[in-house]
């Protein structure tokens, strides 16, 4: 297949058949990092920068800013640098280098804020800042990923639609939650496509989203400390909330297991399934979304330093059984 633009290589139906993690289930992950920009997060960036333009809130030549922990910044540079607009993204001390490496290689800037917000994150801080740049110049334009709604329509029009259109009579679908576009998307899609679906958010201990306790968080593109205002928290079927311990677990698992080389969200996501796995139905077709791949997290989740100086030793032995240990669950 023959592209024009690079930003149009998305490929939306590919899945990985999870044979073994659960015998009971029958188990799809949607993987979405085979992309030029590597993560579900093109579709969003493209989505929110046409919408933009289709509206007239950007001209040619224009000026873009953004927060981003990483895949969207470098989703946006990627299309910014195509459509010539120049991109500034603003991040935090838990973006991986890689992520701010490919970004200033399309061409963006990049700066990062290194105060906690009142949650004990880094989301407040960020948005303060553009907040601040708007107000010293009002043409940089901000597509606010928090809430446009270009962020989650895009995937009830592509992601959740890509799923029906592959796989029927899906009795559970796991999605991680961050700025919660991919979320409610599905929502909006499988509530009128496959309304028997059950919905299973995925959120981080420590976030906020879910009206959960704040806490400290190293691993970027699930959980926020500051809820956005696309996220409706209460269509949702069932939330699940995962250690980022047992994130780094299940990555390291999935690499060993499976050859899978995946991203936070997904070891998020499938930690998540593992977790409910004993209590739901034999036989029941289960698929998780898998927003990245791992290449940008080698210097944090698949390094042993890294691990064991925010999570201890115990993460990084490998694991003997056939899935990996999960932490004990504090109310």
């Amino acid at each position: 297949m023959i592209y024009e633009h690079a930003y149009e290589i998305i490929l939306d139906d590919v899945f990985l058949h999870l044979t073994g993690v659960a015998e009971h289930l029958d188990l799809y992950l949607k993987i979405e990092g085979l992309n030029p920009a590597g993560s579900i997060k093109l579709k969003t960036a493209l989505n929110m920068v046409s919408d933009a333009e289709r509206k007239g809130i950007l001209a040619p030549g224009g000026r873009l800013v953004e927060s981003s922990s990483g895949s969207l910044g470098v989703a946006l540079a990627m299309v910014s640098a195509e459509k010539g607009y120049h991109f500034l993204c603003v991040t935090d001390p838990n973006t991986s280098p890689q992520c701010v490496a490919v970004m200033r290689a399309l061409g963006a800037d990049v700066v990062g804020v290194d105060r906690l917000d009142a949650s004990g994150g880094y989301l407040g801080t960020r948005i303060s800042y553009i907040e601040q740049l708007l107000t010293e110049d009002p043409d940089l334009v901000w597509l606010n990923q928090y809430a446009n709604p270009a962020n989650w329509f895009v995937h009830d029009r592509c992601t959740a639609t890509a799923i029906t259109a592959e796989l029927s009579d899906i009795d559970f679908l796991f999605v991680g939650t961050g700025t919660s576009g991919t979320l409610m998307g599905c929502v909006s899609h499988f509530r009128t496509a496959s309304p028997d679906t059950r919905i299973v958010a995925v959120d981080a201990v420590g976030s906020v989203n879910f009206g959960f306790p704040a806490a400290r968080r190293y691993i970027p593109g699930i959980g926020a400390s500051r809820r956005p205002e696309i996220f409706r928290p209460g269509v949702v079927d069932e939330v699940v909330l995962v250690p980022e311990a047992d994130t780094v677990r299940a990555c390291r698992w999935l690499a060993r297991r499976y050859g899978l080389f995946a991203g936070g969200s997904t070891g998020s996501v499938v930690s998540a399934i593992l977790r409910r796995a004993p209590d739901l139905p034999a036989g029941s077709r289960v698929v998780g979304i898998s927003p990245d791949l791992g290449d940008r997290y080698v210097q944090t989740i698949y390094d042993d330093v890294w691990v064991t100086e925010r999570f201890g030793a115990a993460c990084l032995i490998p694991a003997t059984d056939d899935q990996p240990r999960l932490s004990p669950l504090r109310s």
